[in-house]
């Protein structure tokens, strides 16, 4: 139960900030420093959430 928890969190902060990216992409380019911060850490959070699926099947 709390592993689905915690999946259903990352899921919302994943869409959250890809949903910033996005933003801050289209308002200041894909090679702002903004943008290419937000990239990054989507990527850790994506990792994060696949370690988490994996360990869980």
């Amino acid at each position: 139960m709390l592993k689905q928890l915690k999946r259903t969190v990352l899921c919302k902060k994943i869409n959250m900030l890809k949903n910033q990216m996005i933003k801050s992409g289209m308002d200041n380019g894909i090679s702002s420093p903004e943008t290419i911060k937000y990239s990054q850490e989507l990527d850790k959070l994506i990792y994060k959430y696949q370690r988490l699926v994996k360990t869980t099947y």
